[in-house]
């Protein structure tokens, strides 16, 4: 019995962590060749033993303007082609907006879009002459006014019409680009959120509360709406998003 993405090479950027490593881990379950990235040698040095074959990982900083070419070319180099491409990478950032220094707001978006923008390009060249998937992970923030979160919000709305532009872009070429878009989930970064507010127990619940789901998402949960768009089942799939939010957004 053959997997949906038996033979399949996909890159996964930000998988040293959360959503990343979910999804690096459910895309080799179902049978893809995975070239993982991330800044963290050591959790991309566990990451890959803990997968065994079929995996590689390259030590990448999505903002370095050489890290895209040689991601996509290493991809090549292990797996022969690149069949899809998620870009999971991303810098969360929380302030008044009226607060937030210019810097820091450069930085958000050299992660979050810019980095996302020179992927999707290595990609696109890449899967040029058979055709790819690209997946852009977003944020409910895209769709949704948050207090504080306007600047991630931005970074990420932004990839939103990245992914629709470009999805009418490529399709003459056979590539699609979707997107999914997760609800608060409950990653090591939403863990370290939650202790450092002055009621972790609270909070939760407060979060909770307004997801009619009743609650979090996990980051598998995540990482199978991915799965599914890589895949030839969504071979007629282009420009959508996927909302994995418990029923946030559709409030």
């Amino acid at each position: 019995m053959t997997s949906r993405l038996d033979g399949k090479a996909v890159v996964v950027t930000g998988a040293t962590s959360g959503i990343g490593w979910a999804t690096a881990l459910r895309l080799h379950a179902d049978g893809a060749n995975v070239l993982v990235t991330g800044r963290d040698v050591g959790r991309g040095a566990a990451l890959t033993r803990s997968l065994g074959d079929r995996v590689h990982f390259v030590a990448a900083d999505v903002t370095d303007p050489n890290a895209a070419g040689e991601v996509l070319a290493a991809c090549v180099e292990a797996f022969g082609a690149v069949d899809g491409l998620v870009n999971n990478a991303a810098l969360d950032h929380t302030s008044a907006v009226e607060d937030a220094s210019m810097d820091d707001v450069r930085t958000v978006f050299e992660v979050n879009t810019f980095g996302v923008i020179a992927m999707t390009q290595a990609a696109a060249r890449a899967m040029s002459r058979h055709g790819g998937s690209i997946v852009n992970v977003t944020s409910r923030l895209a769709f949704a006014g948050v207090p504080t979160m306007a600047v991630y919000a931005a970074s990420k709305g932004a990839v939103h019409a990245l992914t629709l532009a470009t999805a009418v872009e490529f399709a003459p070429r056979g590539i699609r680009v979707n997107e999914v878009a997760p609800g608060m989930t409950k990653t090591p970064l939403f863990d370290a959120w939650l202790a450092g507010s002055p009621d972790p127990a609270r909070t939760e619940r407060e979060v909770v509360s307004q997801i009619p789901s009743g609650r979090l998402a996990l980051p598998e949960d995540v990482a199978a709406a991915v799965a599914y768009l890589l895949s030839d089942d969504a071979r007629y799939v282009t420009g959508t998003t996927i909302r994995v939010d418990g029923g946030y957004t559709a409030r």
